[in-house]
């Protein structure tokens, strides 16, 4: 993870929540010291550890952060995660951007892992989509990572992806591939959606790099994944979910895609509490 983009987000997402000051733990004597655990309120994987690491030193660098689990850990509930001493206030003005951050890196993590476990075949990769929260994609897409799956396209200058909407728009999948190849240079990848048996022969003589199966049962992708010759990467998109998914173990797809991996995850449960306190 680019530790310098870290750095400038989380300075970001704390002047957004703190504004002109933290008025609620303002009174509190700038000398009170005090000690905060964060802990696990449910099992999970858990990802954040630099969220911590770089962002309380943002907020006072009199803040000791102990981390006492690996981002990838799978923790059980009441596990303790980390340690914060310094200035309370500003442990309490971190809290709540730190938390959500973590949280949300944990659901991703956790719910990446249980995908794997879902389709159960070692020789499909899971991967996301470029379906992320705005402004948080190099966390959302590192904590996929974190639960042992891989990343599609960073962002649009990364790889070719064409889609219905850009093979409409350029007359065709020969022509959208020629045409893009012209102005492209050799380190940039191709990959071609398709959704037909007509489709999947044109991109093959295009000479793709990738072929991505739209919207293709199981069965469908195994009857025509025969054709695909050697060095052309293929891939499962569109439409699959923790239910359906095990129905793609064996297809012969090499990556399936996953936009629910990042778009609808649900956040793992962690808290924050100083030294002494007890929340039942």
């Amino acid at each position: 993870m680019n530790l310098v983009k870290l750095k400038q987000l989380l300075i970001e997402f704390l002047n957004e929540d703190l504004g002109d000051g933290d008025v609620t733990s303002q009174a509190l004597p700038q000398s009170l010291i005090k000690t905060a655990y964060i802990t696990a309120k449910q099992d999970g994987v858990f990802v954040g550890r630099d969220i911590v690491k770089v962002g309380y030193p943002l907020l006072s660098h009199e803040i000791e952060v102990k981390l006492f689990v690996q981002d990838g850990d799978f923790v059980q509930k009441g596990k303790v995660i980390a340690e914060m001493t310094g200035p309370v206030d500003l442990l309490l003005a971190g809290e709540r951007v730190f938390l959500n951050l973590m949280q949300r890196m944990s659901g991703i993590a956790t719910l990446t892992k249980k995908a794997i476990e879902q389709l159960d075949d070692s020789t499909i990769r899971l991967c996301d989509t470029r379906k992320t929260t705005p402004g948080l994609r190099m966390l959302e897409k590192y904590a996929v990572r974190c639960g042992g799956a891989f990343n599609h396209r960073r962002g649009l200058d990364h790889a070719v992806l064409l889609k219905e909407n850009h093979i409409a728009a350029y007359g065709g999948i020969i022509e959208a591939v020629r045409e893009v190849k012209a102005k492209l240079g050799h380190m940039t990848k191709i990959e071609v959606e398709i959704t037909n048996q007509n489709e999947l022969f044109e991109a093959i003589e295009a000479k793709v790099d990738v072929i991505m199966f739209d919207n293709y049962t199981p069965e469908q992708i195994s009857k025509q994944r025969k054709y695909v010759p050697e060095g052309i990467v293929t891939e499962a998109s569109g439409g699959i979910d923790l239910q359906t998914l095990p129905a793609f173990s064996g297809c012969g797809v090499d990556y399936i895609s996953l936009g629910f991996l990042t778009h609808s995850v649900q956040a793992m449960d962690l808290s924050m509490l100083l030294k002494g306190d007890v929340k039942q």
